[in-house]
């Protein structure tokens, strides 16, 4: 379990957002095919700086990232079964957490599903530039997610908390 717990998390964390990435990345893809005109070319380039700041550095590198990690190592310094089987969930902070950490994943996940069906309804090229945002922000933070899961794993004293009870 002390290995399987920590693969577990990894995987299962590194699936979820490869999976967003995957799926939005041709309709952001689609919206550059089409050509865009000065003005969508401003927004596009605005709002993917925007992403990168706001979901990639503010909201992966500097909050989820090196929770996670540290939820991830957690997993391996306290092997247990339900928390093995759950490991993602655990790992994202569902539970086995601090009441605030629980509230902030549960309101996010909502969050996401409500933007994820109101940009449904976008048309074309506006969803793709939304997408294409939302794709720099999610590669950013998955990459932070790894490197801060490296750190977590491969040093003796990794500063960020858990944040369990």
């Amino acid at each position: 379990m002390r290995i399987l717990g920590p693969v577990w998390g990894t995987t299962g964390v590194c699936a979820l957002l490869g999976c967003a990435i995957y799926r939005l990345y041709p309709r952001a893809m689609e919206a550059l095919e089409g050509g865009l005109t000065a003005l969508q070319w401003f927004v596009l380039v605005v709002w993917t700086m925007f992403m990168l700041v706001a979901e990639g550095y503010r909201g992966f590198q500097k909050k989820f990232s090196p929770r996670t990690a540290a939820r991830v190592r957690y997993l391996r310094d306290h092997p247990d079964p339900l928390r093995t089987l759950l490991a993602p969930l655990f790992s994202m902070g569902y539970f086995h957490a601090t009441k605030k950490t629980k509230i902030i994943a549960t309101c996010l996940t909502l969050g996401i599903i409500l933007l994820v069906v109101l940009v449904s309804f976008c048309p074309q090229p506006w969803r793709g530039i939304i997408d294409s945002g939302v794709v720099l922000g999610l590669t950013y933070g998955l990459i932070s997610f790894l490197v801060f899961t490296w750190q977590a794993l491969t040093t003796s004293d990794y500063p960020h908390s858990p944040e369990t009870p």
